[in-house]
């Protein structure tokens, strides 16, 4: 179903998922302050969110679709979504397994060769100014990976986090250096990516039905290694069979692990931004280790 014009404040799931999807709603299960389970006439569940902010709720929607229609890996599907309310399919869950690693491994090659028009390129229908996770992020388009990384992922959250105090002036040097040698630390050139973009252990549900499904995605074009950085970043179960898989159907230019601290950079930076000066340690320790290494 289309966007729609937004109802007032008062409205809860049940309501939204019975405007959104035309269809009555038998009962609602909230899960959070945010998100809810509704099961539809016939039984069907669906999962319930309310946004804050509406290009929050625009961009979740486009990056889902975006994903999907590159027909790899699993997303839910959106079943409608305003301004603030988004109802996607829900996803059972089980138990993760090294066979649906490995499938998801190929899978995610699959969606990353899916290719996106340029680097920052937001999704059809997605915002420019759009978010990773609570905080702001601007997809603006480039097609030169090291330059546009530097602009539109890395320098935004340092200035930021230097800002709120969370990094000193004196620390940030040590990041502006890691920027100024992007060029030669970023490995060969590749073609923009279709990135989920948010690809923390969170984010991967490892379904009843023995596949893995991806959710809130910050879906943009990107280079592929940033999606393989942040499942090693926050930790992902049977990671090695993931990138077995992944390196069978597609595999990575030379030196991709010692890149690894490279990618991470950006989520760290995002973190220190939103959660505070550990995450701050972690990205200066990476750019240090990047420049040295």
């Amino acid at each position: 179903m289309t966007h729609r014009p937004g109802h007032g404040h008062g409205e809860g799931p049940g309501a939204a998922a019975a405007r959104l999807t035309g269809r009555p709603v038998g009962g609602a299960r909230r899960l959070s302050g945010t998100l809810a389970e509704v099961a539809l006439d016939g039984g069907q569940m669906v999962m319930v969110k309310r946004g804050d902010d509406p290009r929050a709720v625009q961009a979740e929607a486009a990056g889902l679709r975006w994903l999907g229609d590159a027909a790899a890996v699993r997303v839910p599907a959106v079943h409608g979504h305003d301004r603030r309310w988004l109802v996607t399919d829900r996803v059972l869950t089980g138990r993760p397994s090294g066979e649906a690693a490995v499938r998801f491994g190929r899978e995610l090659a699959a969606l990353h060769a899916a290719r996106a028009p340029a680097f920052g390129a937001p999704p059809p229908g997605g915002p420019k100014d759009a978010y990773i996770g609570l905080a702001p992020m601007r997809n603006i388009p480039g097609t030169d990976w090291p330059r546009w990384y530097a602009e539109h992922r890395v320098l935004p959250y340092l200035r930021q986090a230097v800002d709120d105090g969370t990094i000193r002036h004196a620390e940030a040097a040590v990041v502006e250096r890691f920027v100024e040698r992007l060029p030669e630390l970023s490995g060969p050139a590749e073609p923009p990516a279709r990135l989920h973009g948010d690809l923390w252990n969170g984010n991967v549900l490892w379904g009843a039905d023995g596949h893995v499904w991806l959710i809130d995605p910050a879906a943009h074009g990107g280079h592929r290694e940033t999606d393989l950085a942040m499942l090693h970043l926050f930790g992902c179960p049977h990671l090695d069979e993931v990138l077995d898989g992944y390196q069978h159907a597609a595999p990575l230019a030379d030196g991709w692990a010692d890149r690894i601290g490279l990618h991470q950079l950006f989520p760290l930076l995002v973190h220190a931004v939103l959660f505070g000066r550990s995450y701050a340690e972690q990205a200066l320790g990476v750019a240090r280790a990047a420049l040295t290494g």
